[in-house]
């Protein structure tokens, strides 16, 4: 199969389907989406695997494509609302990715009723002059139920929600506390004053601290240092490789946090009790025990299983609250601990000196919490501020992350990697143009050090335009991964990254256990046989091969030598980057439904806010009070022209010069909430006035179905005007601009 993008060339991907009827397919080999009709999309739906030519180009060199070849069909359920058309029943899809209506036999709605969400099992697919037909599969419940739009998350995401009967009757036959047997071949720690640092709202702690001075070397060389504690819970005693936890564990890869539920890795007697390092109880755990220098080098590390008894609970807040004043109420309550403390504050100020040292990336972002009422409904979104004791604690993980991933180098033994490369050949030309128009005087090289990132982070900080500087270099780094081989993260500045802190929510930490006890023993740790046939192994070790194909042409010729073993690493790995992918996807879809629903409840109101991305199409802008984000589109920034500066990211008017770029402080008017799209409208107001009609009575309705259920057009959907046609984004551009748009999450 040719890679190249040349016409008539045959391509493999998946359908992702979009609103407006048309779709693309993102290839299996890395390049660019190609674009479906509408006419191309109505034998196939959203997720579907298919082969397809290109058939043409447009003036700009963008491929659009024919479907040749349905592979596979997407197995993943259809949601949506049942309603019923003139005696037809039919489910018009919650997720509009879809653009079909999915038709309903008499004798297949079940016990459904019209206007209840439901789930939907294909019978037949859709085909070229046919819609797809189904039958109810499960009956979710009324559209306005407490939580339905996580319930229609997690099944929109095939998130797995429901453990087995297996899992949950082996988890039931584990012991409630630990016995006087589990202490053997253990280090007794109980006296050590470890301690849990968390959020007020955390349920599961899978790590506990401790520091305490300590003289580095002997005789004339010796030094002060700290001798730092990294207690993290042993999941890997109770969940035995390939037992039936251990396999649901494995289909979950991490637990899925949404506003009021969490859906666990593990058997909640796993997460909120027998692993979870709960205060005065005596817990399980691995060990990583470190000497580290006044400069925030680690001098020397050690890792061992232990017994340990948690001798308090903190928050973030009484920690800071302590470390601020030591003689305050909250040192009162807690005297004796406060001198551990103050170590711990110690050896985090040393940490912190390294990090400066290697030039990591710590770009400081506003991330919200929503906090809802009974019904699970938004009462305000609140900024997490992150202070002391967040950084704290985060110093000392890393640490710990470090360790584990030079031990498993170290011992050549298989394992996975928290792999964060730098910014690729086409990202980093990108920002050197940004950084050359903005006259910043500073450059890039052809293979440039996190210290430069954070050069001109630190060097800009006080500009006005510090916002959109900052967004442009994190919007130009890749994604962190999860992969066995091992090429460093750039963001943190470490040659060698694992995740070893969190194995009650995460599953590659629970591996990362096993190797590190595998190579405490001397033995090898074998992956277990999992979810995952073999087959499902190869195919994905070839998506792999295919995405590096043309830009690591070693990695490729390693792959197709790769044993068994290699293979099962590389797919474990692939599983385990999809699924946190995936939990987030579910993550946000929830966030931005309650967000919908929230602002809803604003329509006509206006507030500040401050452009977050520019695009083609218009400003994503978030507002000040409510840290929630809408599009103001091109046709609401007033009667002229406005051209899109790619390089600088902004948009500009030709006739009056004005500018709108990230930054840009602007006051809006809420004027539409779109709750199926998940979209919130803004326009601009602009001395008092706003682009439209502002009284109660004007105000636009919520969204609502007629017969079929059809949204509303957003704003500028309909014939554009003269002056704004120019600035109306090509195809894919408004999907992909939306996804960049987005603040990069804080996932080390």
């Amino acid at each position: 199969m040719s890679q190249t993008s040349g016409l008539l060339d045959e391509v493999q991907g998946v359908v992702q389907g979009h609103r407006d009827g048309h779709g693309f397919i993102s290839r299996d080999d890395g390049g660019p989406d190609i674009y479906l009709p509408p006419n191309e999309m109505r034998a196939v739906l959203h997720k579907d695997i298919v082969k397809a030519r290109i058939v043409r180009s447009d003036r700009k060199g963008r491929p659009e494509g024919r479907v040749l070849e349905i592979i596979e069909r997407s197995s993943q359920p259809i949601i949506g609302r049942l309603l019923q058309e003139s005696g037809v029943w039919l489910v018009a899809p919650e997720d509009k990715r879809y653009g079909q209506d999915v038709l309903i036999p008499r004798g297949a709605t079940g016990s459904a009723r019209a206007g209840q969400v439901v789930v939907v099992e294909l019978v037949e697919p859709p085909a070229l002059y046919g819609q797809p037909v189904g039958r109810i599969a499960e009956v979710l419940g009324e559209v306005d139920d407490p939580g339905m739009e996580i319930e229609i998350a997690v099944r929109k995401y095939s998130v797995p929600h429901i453990f087995s009967n297996a899992c949950l009757e082996q988890a039931k036959a584990l012991p409630e506390a630990v016995r006087a047997q589990d202490f053997a071949g253990r280090i007794d720690l109980t006296d050590v004053p470890l301690v849990t640092i968390d959020g007020e709202d955390a349920r599961d702690f899978d790590d506990a601290v401790y520091c305490e001075p300590a003289t580095l070397g002997r005789g004339k060389t010796a030094a002060d240092g700290w001798r730092l504690l990294v207690a993290i819970a042993d999941v890997s005693h109770y969940v035995e490789n390939g037992s039936a936890i251990d396999i649901d564990a494995y289909d979950r890869a991490t637990s899925v946090y949404f506003p009021r539920r969490v859906i666990p890795m593990l058997p909640e007697k796993l997460s909120n009790g027998l692993c979870s390092l709960n205060p005065e109880v005596d817990r399980l755990c691995m060990v990583c025990d470190m000497l580290v220098t006044q400069e925030g080098a680690v001098y020397a590390y050690q890792f061992y299983p232990a017994v340990m008894w948690s001798h308090a609970r903190f928050t973030y807040t009484e920690v800071a609250a302590i470390l601020g004043n030591t003689r305050g109420p909250e040192a009162t309550k807690r005297k004796e601990l406060v001198p551990h403390l103050l170590n711990l504050h110690g050896v985090y100020e040393s940490l912190i000196k390294a990090r400066q040292q290697r030039g990591a990336v710590d770009f400081e972002t506003t991330e919200t919490q929503i906090v809802c009422d009974e019904n699970g409904r938004i009462e305000k979104i609140v900024p997490r501020t992150r202070n002391v004791a967040h950084r704290l604690i985060e110093e000392a993980m890393l640490a710990a992350n470090v360790c584990s991933a030079q031990f498993i180098a170290q011992s050549k033994h298989a394992g996975l990697f928290r792999v964060h490369e730098g910014p690729t050949p086409e990202k980093l030309e990108a920002l050197r143009a940004y950084i050359k128009a903005l006259g910043l005087g500073v450059s890039l090289g052809d293979t440039p050090k996190p210290g430069d990132f954070q050069n001109i982070a630190k060097a800009t900080q006080d500009r006005p335009d510090a916002l959109q500087i900052h967004a442009m270099l994190l919007r130009s780094m890749q994604q962190a991964i999860y992969t066995p081989a091992n090429s460093g993260h750039f963001g943190l500045a470490f040659d060698a990254y694992t995740h070893f802190t969190s194995p009650i929510r995460r599953y590659p930490d629970l591996l990362v256990h096993r190797v590190i006890k595998a190579v405490l023993a001397q033995t090898r740790y074998q992956l277990p046989v999992l979810p995952i046939p073999g087959e499902a192994h190869a195919k994905l070790a070839r998506r792999l091969e295919k995405g590096r194909a043309g830009k690591n042409l070693d990695t490729v010729a390693k792959l197709k030598k790769a044993s068994a073993e290699s293979l099962a690493w590389q797919a474990a790995g692939l599983h385990c980057s999809a699924n946190e992918r995936r939990a987030d996807e579910a993550s946000r879809d929830v966030e931005a439904w309650l967000k919908c629903k929230y602002m809803y409840e604003h329509l006509g109101e206006e507030y500040s806010g401050v452009v977050t991305s520019a695009t083609s199409f218009g400003l994503f802008v978030t507002l000040d009070a409510m840290y929630v984000e809408g599009l103001v589109h091109i046709t609401e920034l007033g009667g002229e022209y406005f051209r899109f500066d790619e390089v600088r990211q902004e948009l500009r008017g030709e006739r009056t010069g004005i500018r709108y770029a990230i930054g840009t402080r602007v006051d809006i008017q809420v004027s539409r909430v779109d709750l199926d799209g998940r979209k919130i409208d803004f326009r601009l107001v602009q001395n008092g006035l706003a682009g439209g009609p502002k009284t109660l009575l004007d105000r636009v309705p919520a969204p609502s179905r007629s017969a079929r259920g059809k949204p509303g057009p957003a704003p500028g959907a309909g014939a554009p005007s003269r002056k704004a046609t120019r600035g109306k984004s090509s195809p894919g551009a408004a999907k992909k601009a939306a996804a960049k748009s987005k603040a990069p999450r804080k996932r080390r």
